[in-house]
């Protein structure tokens, strides 16, 4: 969507949240100089909140992680919020996820106790005005790049009139679980790790442990052994590779990813399993399934046909089907 409006300012922070920033869908391109690429944890959340209310998919939105902040409208406003629910209020009634939703100056925008899940997006139709670093909006703190929303902060946008009311069927609503499967392809470097070692992967339960964050999480599992040690030439690192380093204890690289690592990878989380990794909370518990590349890429497929079709849904065109002919999924 070409902003059509001219800035103004959305909301103000009362209260910023446990952490809250700007995320689209990454700094692409950049990795070889050593930029990581960031963006959103869970890119389908990211890229439905954006459809639902007429932007493109890989506009900024708000990412919000496990506490919510508190916020004052300051300009009417078309807003979807997917992802987590963490109870999302508006002046202190439960507000729909999942659905465009039409907002009034003065209007208080909170979230409440977590119910299922780690992250939430919120979008806004229009797009929020941020400075764009290397061709995106998203934040890495580390660098001191993009935007980490504060008390008192101001946050600007473009407030293009919305079709407000626009939401997914129940039954296509992702449910966010504390035990999942993840279908992985495998890593380059199985022949690193002994027989042993790759069956305690595939055939053993691992907890996410506290140490999960934007960057990667960390895998309590029984220890994955190497056959000649964890150490190899650097190489880039993909977003949902799973790395083991020499205590043999798994790390699923996510978002924030460094560029390059030098430790065996066992497998790559598939694409459309992503989002369960993201929304996963210490403590979880994950089994890993091995998929082919063209299962993995099959899988990738579906789920674009599903974004376009809600794309083709909210601009009103209900007779478009895509490439593969596919039946367009009805939108609530």
């Amino acid at each position: 969507m070409e902003n059509k409006a001219e800035q103004q300012p959305l909301f103000k922070v009362i209260k910023p949240g446990l952490l809250t920033t700007i995320q689209d869908l990454g700094r692409t391109g950049f990795q070889k100089y050593g930029v990581v690429v960031s963006g959103a944890m869970d890119p389908f959340a990211l890229q439905t909140a954006n459809l639902l209310v007429g932007n493109r998919r890989d506009e900024a939105c708000l990412e919000i992680t496990m506490m919510g902040p508190e916020l004052v409208v300051l300009s009417e406003a078309t807003i979807a919020i997917c992802g987590a629910d963490l109870s999302p209020m508006i002046n202190g009634k439960a507000a729909p996820m999942w659905k465009s939703i039409q907002l009034k100056k003065d209007d208080y925008v909170t979230f409440g106790a977590p119910q299922s899940g780690v992250r939430t997006y919120l979008s806004v139709s229009g797009g929020f005005d941020s400075p764009v670093v290397m061709g995106s909006k998203s934040t890495y703190q580390k660098a001191g790049i993009g935007k980490h929303v504060e008390k008192k902060d101001t946050i600007f946008g473009y407030a293009v009139n919305g079709k407000a009311g626009v939401g997914l069927m129940h039954t296509e609503i992702p449910r966010y679980r504390k035990e999942v499967e993840l279908r992985v392809v495998k890593g380059p470097h199985m022949e690193r790790f002994t027989k042993e070692g790759i069956d305690n992967f595939f055939n053993n339960v691992h907890l996410v442990s506290p140490q999960a964050d934007r960057m990667g999480y960390r895998l309590k599992s029984k220890a994955i052994a190497h056959k000649n040690g964890a150490d190899i030439w650097s190489d880039a690192i993909p977003f949902g590779g799973v790395q083991v380093p020499v205590n043999g204890q798994p790390i699923i690289l996510m978002a924030d990813r460094q560029t390059t690592g030098g430790y065996t990878r066992i497998a790559t989380v598939i694409s459309v399993d992503l989002s369960k990794v993201a929304q996963l909370v210490p403590g979880g518990k994950i089994c890993f399934r091995e998929v082919d590349v063209e299962e993995a890429q099959k899988l990738y497929r579906e789920r674009e046909q599903f974004l376009l079709q809600i794309k083709y849904f909210c601009r009103g065109d209900s007779s478009v089907k895509g490439k593969n002919g596919y039946s367009k999924r009805r939108v609530d």
